[in-house]
Order: C-alpha cells, then sequence, then structure tokens
C-alpha cells in the first residue's frame, strides 16, 4: 500500500529491550480540507534512518504494509493491535510524470525509425 501527504511530526528512535528499534512520525493526509487526517506510521530496526533526510513540511510517498496481532492481556483479555508499517519512503514527486518532454528531445529529429 502507498499514501502521499506531508510530515506533520518525526520522533526519535527508541530503543525497546535493547535489541529492537522503533521510531514513529506522522504524516498528514490533506486531501480533505475539512476532515484532515493525521496517520501514524512506525519504522522498525533498520528502517528507522529512513526519515533521517526528511523534516516536517516535506510532502512524501509512503510505503506500507498493515498488519495486526492478537494479545491475551494479563487479566486474560483478548486485545488486537493494528500498525502501519512503513518499509520505503520516497519525495512525493520522485515518480512524477513529466507533461513536455526532455530537453534534448527534438521531435523534428529525422533519424526515427518510424
Amino acid at each position: 500500500m502507498d499514501i502521499t501527504g506531508k510530515i506533520h511530526e518525526i520522533f526519535p528512535v527508541q530503543t525497546i529491550k535493547s535489541s529492537f528499534t522503533k521510531r514513529e512520525f506522522i504524516l498528514l493526509d490533506d486531501t480533505n480540507d475539512q476532515f484532515p487526517q493525521y496517520i501514524k506510521f512506525e519504522l522498525v530496526q533498520d528502517k528507522c534512518s529512513l526519515m533521517d533526510d526528511y523534516k516536517p513540511g516535506d510532502a512524501i510517498k509512503v510505503y506500507f504494509n498493515l498488519r495486526g496481532r492478537e494479545w491475551i492481556n494479563p487479566k486474560g483479555e483478548k486485545v488486537y493491535f493494528n500498525s502501519l508499517s512503513a518499509w520505503k519512503i520516497e519525495p512525493a514527486n520522485a515518480g512524477a510524470q513529466h507533461d513536455s518532454p526532455p530537453p534534448d528531445f527534438s521531435p523534428a529529429d529525422d533519424d526515427m525509425p518510424f
């Protein structure tokens, strides 16, 4: 899955139980001005560094997996958790299509094979 938006907030890397690292960030999806969405993503382990080159306000495209798990709490009750686990981040315009040809393209070039 993927989504495009602006970085609202980036949290520091957290180390959990000395061997697991996690970093969260908030993406603002304001495609609907009346109901903006603040979506929390997580990066884990080696993916934590993906946010190092970004700052709040940057427009990015986030590729992520939707994950869910079941947990039995100490009272014996089932509890369910969902997470949005980001695995790739790129500037929002990285794959943008251009409306005009590259500057060195010449439509009058007679070497065309057709």
